[in-house]
């Protein structure tokens, strides 16, 4: 590793210069970010994944301006330009923006106007009158260098092509772009403009609705919300807004002013000339842009986060486990899909039900599911929450079934790109979409974290503008989420899917595959160590995967827990020291406070790793996610219309964004509660306050029937 990449790195983290060597060295190695951080935290110092991904991130972007610079070097180099002093400069810098600036000089360029100008040979007329000599002839000195050959036919044509060089010169000055990167970043301000068609339309009027607060709308750059910039980006994309970014031009001109001109001579005009046009016509564009970017990147950097918070609670969800689930995906016209799911997911039965209108085949209907649930001793019921859900639910529980079976509403979002998938149809070839997001209904009632990671995260609703961010930025982070996700959770090697294995650390598509066939073709595995008999996962993957991949029913009991092989002999010590067995250990709490770790210290293993092994030897396998608790809408309202201001209301939060978070409570259009009206306190970062799927109690503030929108507030509510 560069040198330097440990103290930039640090400095970037707020990780210890050591951890980060430390970390580094790991990555280099081939391990996996959750593997560090869970099997490795001797070496890195007790770091937690999100540090650890830090490390790794900011690793990968050193990376790239070396590579960046690299290249720069060269392309100087290629053009006899590259002096010991300006190498120095180029291979000390670590700020991609300045970088780019020590750059500009030397980057090749298009057909500038002053390209065209030196190539009419007028650089020198240009160098004369940056000297700004008050006795210069300016006139007679510019006569020398018309030429009609070259295309210079008057004396005022070469002043205005030594005026061209002289702007480009002012433009790729460090000091003058800095002047004016200091300006936007002090005084910056974002506008947006509405930009009406010649002619307006309804398609347009119905388009440019959502944007109608930034019609004319102006705020300080570095005041801007996430949400609001890419609501502005958004809307310029579709035509319907214009947006600028601008500074204070009098006070930048006033500044390059006094940085280029040295007197009141007649050549200084000339050269107040250039400066005024390079900075209107290159610098000013420039650094708008610049800023643009960078305030995009920002928003980005920050829907991210939020959806990345979003899609860490929505998959770490609570799942009711290997239940034996009847699901259903609602419907009116077109009737409920209905499935029968074994206790493993996989399905045993389906039919559609018709007990809405228009057919009403109520009693039809509801006799089908007690046979079922009967037939096939269904212990809950699952629910979608898409259209006719509330009056699917209210049927279900209208039919008196044992008190046993538990039903719930579960969330459909992205059921319909998964039911459409690739991944759907190797699943289910003989079946059609109804059939598939009904299973999909059910498999995440049991376990929502093996079956959202079939759906590209991203189609997943649960953060906000996400088809408006880097994309690629977003992939990396939605990746890195599921990953930790998964094998934070750790999965039964014997009954996950390809998919979910996919995600396990060291593994990947191709090594889940081949798990899957070996399964197929030899039964279930007996034990972790079997797994190397799996091709292609050979030592160094079975070192990252192991302690995340979970063997029932192994002669090894520690095969069933987060315990990793390679600690096997510590804890065989353990019993061995207490004259029991393994198994005895994990069982009895008396064995296991016999236990002094700390006679188990050694160069290699350390408290940590021993408090981690303890933990899991008191509970193994267990499962990090919480309980699943069943949950009810209000009898009272069931559409839009039947919600009044000054209603309490349960809900269940959908989505939190930067400015608040949306509540559903039954009437197919979610409610906002604003970050103002969250708590009775200041509140910063609504992440902070309340999360995804969390239960609660909101007061109607407002409602637009017009709009199809819900003010809703958690304010003075218990």
């Amino acid at each position: 590793m560069n040198a330097i990449f440990s103290k930039l790195i640090a400095a970037a983290t707020g990780v210890s210069e050591r951890q980060v060597a430390a970390t580094v060295g790991l990555l280099e190695e081939g391990c996996t970010i959750p593997f560090i951080a869970r099997y490795r935290k001797e070496v890195t110092g007790t770091l937690d994944e999100v540090k650890v991904a830090a490390v790794s991130d900011s690793l990968d972007e050193l990376k790239e301006i070396e590579a960046r610079k690299q290249t720069i070097l060269k392309t100087i180099e290629e053009q006899g330009k590259l002096t010991a002093e300006l190498k120095k400069r180029i291979e000390d810098s670590w700020d991609s923006t300045e970088l780019e600036d020590i750059y500009l000089p030397y980057k090749p360029k298009r057909k500038t106007r002053a390209e065209v100008a030196r190539q009419k040979g007028l650089e020198p007329l240009a160098t004369f009158l940056m000297l700004q000599n008050p006795a210069a002839d300016i006139e007679k000195k510019a006569g020398e260098f018309v030429n009609a050959e070259k295309g210079v036919n008057s004396a005022e044509e070469a002043l205005q092509g030594a005026k061209d060089i002289i702007a480009e010169q002012v433009s790729e000055t460090e000091e003058a772009r800095n002047i004016v990167r200091f300006n936007f970043k002090r005084d910056a301000v974002i506008t947006s403009k509405v930009v009406k068609p010649k002619e307006e339309n309804e398609e347009w009027e119905q388009k440019s609705q959502k944007y109608r607060d930034y019609f004319d709308f102006s705020e300080k750059l570095s005041k801007c919300a996430s949400h609001r910039l890419l609501a502005m980006r958004r809307g310029e994309a579709e035509g319907v807004l214009r947006i600028s970014i601008s500074g204070d031009d009098e006070r930048c001109l006033d500044k390059l002013d006094r940085l280029f001109l040295r007197n009141s001579s007649k050549s200084a005009e000339m050269v107040l000339d250039a400066v005024e046009d390079s900075f209107k016509r290159l610098i000013k564009p420039s650094i708008e842009t610049e800023f643009a970017n960078q305030s995009k990147e920002l928003a980005d950097k920050e829907a991210i986060r939020i959806f990345v918070k979003n899609l860490e609670q929505l998959l770490m969800a609570a799942p009711l486990g290997q239940k034996r689930v009847l699901a259903l995906d609602p419907g009116f016209r077109t009737g409920c899909k209905l499935v029968i799911l074994d206790a493993e997911g996989n399905l045993l039965h389906n039919e559609a039900i018709y007990p809405h209108p228009p057919k009403s085949e109520r009693k039809a209907a509801g006799d089908k599911i007690w046979t079922l649930t009967r037939q096939y001793k269904i212990e809950a019921i699952s629910i979608g929450n898409g259209t006719a859900s509330r009056e699917t639910e209210e049927f279900v529980k209208s039919l008196g079934l044992p008190e046993s079976i538990q039903v719930y509403v579960v969330s459909e979002d992205g059921a319909s790109i998964y039911s459409a998938s690739k991944v759907a149809r190797e699943e289910f070839p003989d079946y059609d979409v109804t059939v598939r997001g009904a299973v999909s209904i059910g498999r995440r009632l049991m376990d929502p974290l093996a079956e959202l990671v079939k759906i590209d995260p991203s189609s997943i609703g649960v953060g906000q503008y996400q088809k408006d961010v880097d994309q690629k930025a977003l992939k990396h982070s939605l990746d890195q989420t599921v990953e930790m996700c998964v094998n934070k959770v750790g999965v039964n090697v014997n009954t996950a899917s390809k998919h979910l294995l996919t995600y396990i650390s060291g593994l990947g598509p191709a090594i889940a595959q081949n798990i899957v066939n070996y399964r197929a073709e030899n039964g279930a595995f007996a034990s972790r160590k079997e797994l190397l008999k799996v091709p292609k996962l050979g030592p160094k993957a079975f070192q990252q995967a192991a302690g995340f991949l979970r063997v029932s029913g192994s002669k090894q009991p520690l095969d069933n827990s987060a315990v990793h092989p390679e600690s096997y002999a510590i804890v065989e010590k353990m019993a061995k020291d207490l004259h029991c067995t393994v198994s005895d250990l994990m069982a009895d709490k008396e064995l296991r406070s016999k236990i002094d770790i700390n006679q188990y210290v050694t160069d290699t293993v350390g408290l940590p790793t021993l408090q981690d092994i303890m933990q899991e030897l008191d509970k193994p396998g267990r499962d990090p996610r919480q309980q699943l608790e069943a949950f009810s809408f209000s009898k009272d309202v069931k559409e839009l219309e039947d919600v009044k201001p000054g209603m309490l209301l349960p809900g269940i939060i959908t989505n939190v964004t930067d400015f608040g978070c949306f509540v559903d409570v039954g009437v197919h259009t979610k409610g906002l509660v604003h970050i103002s009206e969250l708590a009775d306190h200041f509140v910063k970062d609504p992440a902070s306050e309340v999360q995804l799927h969390q239960h609660v109690t909101v007061r109607v503030l407002n409602v637009d029937l017009q709009r199809g929108r819900m003010s809703l507030s958690m304010k003075g509510i218990e």
